[in-house]
């Protein structure tokens, strides 16, 4: 395990150039004792580190929708597994330890394709969590009325309760992340503590069931085969996505101690963790419940609520409903400082306004770019919501995270394939096998995400207004991909404007 209070990789001094500078030119090669406004805190230890990748790597809200598809999704989580999360991680490991700079996936892109594809890379990850904020706090909120079932039970499709409470808990997350990392982290860590109870209480009250009444779900053969129709294909896109979120931490390079040593055992843990809470967690529900009594927006802790009653422990639902909703609050302020980064990265550059590329002088932390995610997460609150109902909303919110989401894993794979063209220093955990195998590796990665971009396309079957849902899934990531190439080619006029003016003085 790394000591977290090693000393860091040497640094080499560079200037911090005022406009078109990598952060590799600027951040990571100043000299550490330099103290220059924009040099963010070194404050995450290895532990934290192990803990932001389970509260990242992990959501609760996937256990339930795998359930109620029955146990083929465990084969399906299995897959997703060996097809996604493996080579994905495997790619962040030799990146991150070849480029452990504050950007990550901004920094890989950029120098295997340039500053147009750095950028769109970290805009399409950036405001894919646009969608990503709201969709994970409705799954909160839909959990926190289980701490009093009877009493709350009405709020359950009442959309009025589900953006104040997406608001409010957004809004208390970007607050402790300005404030600093040093504070925003503890969030994190209590949520990633959170999560465990409940994947325990559901894997014990599964088991006691099981024990007393005999699985509620029957497991062969047959029934764990996953289907190939349309709609199950549609289904397997989101297990998949449920595996994004190794590549996170390695946007916060300068934040942490020892990133070339922290990072992969870390993530190599965090894996192992992930693919564990999905699939025992998942298994465990069904042998409470039949997947046909699941609900994808309340089935975690509908299961608890089912099977306690059964079992006769009616006292553990709140304290799991309360865990499973902080546990949820926890990821969306996890990926709120992570994200918050890549404008950061890319102000320093100039592609955004200069107020992007500046810290708080208190705190240290990109409160421009946190702030204006906060504004702009709140409208996708409201936007979700309009014309269909919680679940609707719930569901729209989910494929266009996808879909938006899973365009900066193109770049990312695509980086590692390109990137094997360079030589690889002592310090550079690479894939086993070599280039070959990399390339192999990343190519596996590469194809399962562009599937996994075709098939979000498509509305849920229940949705009830298809055409609805597919407008504002299409016409929602065709807006933010031509926001973000405006914003680059504004960006970088604006860098050469900027350049000229010393030179005339000159």
């Amino acid at each position: 395990m790394p000591d977290e209070n090693a000393d860091v990789d040497p640094p080499r001094p560079a200037s911090f150039a005022p406009s078109s500078a990598s952060i590799p030119e600027t951040l990571a090669e100043a000299p550490a004792e330099t103290e220059d406004p924009n040099r963010p805190k070194r404050v995450l230890g290895f532990r934290d580190l192990v803990l932001f990748y389970v509260v990242t790597g992990i959501s609760l809200r996937w256990i339930a929708t795998a359930a109620a598809a029955g146990p083929s999704s465990i084969v399906i989580w299995i897959g997703a597994w060996l097809c996604f999360y493996v080579p994905l991680a495997l790619s962040v490991l030799e990146l991150s330890s070849r480029y452990p700079s504050e950007g990550g996936l901004y920094v890989w892109s950029k120098r295997a394709f340039g500053d147009f594809s750095g950028f769109m890379s970290a805009w399409t990850y950036w405001t894919s969590n646009l969608p990503y904020f709201p969709a994970v706090l409705y799954f909160a909120a839909s959990n926190i009325l289980f701490m009093r079932q009877s009493a709350w039970e009405h709020l359950s499709n009442n959309a009025t309760f589900y953006i104040v409470f997406s608001l409010l808990t957004l809004g208390a997350a970007t607050l402790m992340n300005i404030v600093g990392l040093d504070v925003g982290k503890w969030l994190n860590n209590v949520g990633a503590l959170a999560m465990w109870i409940p994947v325990g209480i559901v894997n014990a009250l599964g088991l006691i069931a099981w024990h007393r009444y005999g699985s509620a779900t029957s497991f062969t053969v047959h029934s764990m085969r996953p289907g190939t129709h349309f709609d199950d294909i549609i289904f397997w896109s989101v297990l998949t996505y449920a595996f994004s979120g190794c590549e996170t931490a390695s946007f916060m390079g300068e934040e942490i101690k020892n990133p070339r040593r922290s990072i992969p055992f870390a993530l190599m843990f965090g894996g192992v963790t992930v693919a564990f809470c999905y699939i025992v967690g998942t298994a465990a529900i069904l042998l409470a419940l039949p997947s046909s009594e699941v609900s994808s927006l309340q089935g975690l802790v509908q299961a608890i609520s089912k099977t306690a009653s059964r079992v006769g422990f009616p006292g553990v639902l709140p304290v799991a409903a309360f865990l499973i909703a902080l546990s949820n609050i926890s990821a969306a302020g996890a990926y709120l400082a992570a994200v918050a980064r890549l404008p950061f990265v890319a102000g320093i550059d100039r592609f955004l306004p200069p107020a992007f590329g500046k810290l708080h002088p208190r705190w240290k932390t990109p409160w421009v770019a946190l702030l204006t995610q906060f504004f702009l997460g709140a409208l996708f609150i409201f936007l979700g919501q309009a014309g269909t109902s919680v679940k609707g909303a719930y569901n729209v919110l989910v494929s266009l995270g996808v879909i938006v989401n899973f365009i900066p894993y193109m770049y990312l794979f695509a980086a590692m394939i390109k990137l094997q063209r360079e030589p690889a220093g002592p310090d550079v955990i690479r894939v086993p096998g070599g280039a070959t195998v990399a390339k192999l590796v990343a190519t596996v990665g590469l194809v399962t995400t562009g599937l996994t971009i075709v098939v979000s396309l498509i509305p849920q079957p229940d949705e009830p207004n298809k055409p609805l849902a597919l407008l504002k899934i299409v016409g929602g990531t065709a807006a933010l991909v031509l926001l973000g190439v405006c914003i680059y080619v504004a960006g970088k006029r604006r860098a050469v404007r900027e350049k000229a003016v010393p030179e005339k003085l000159a």
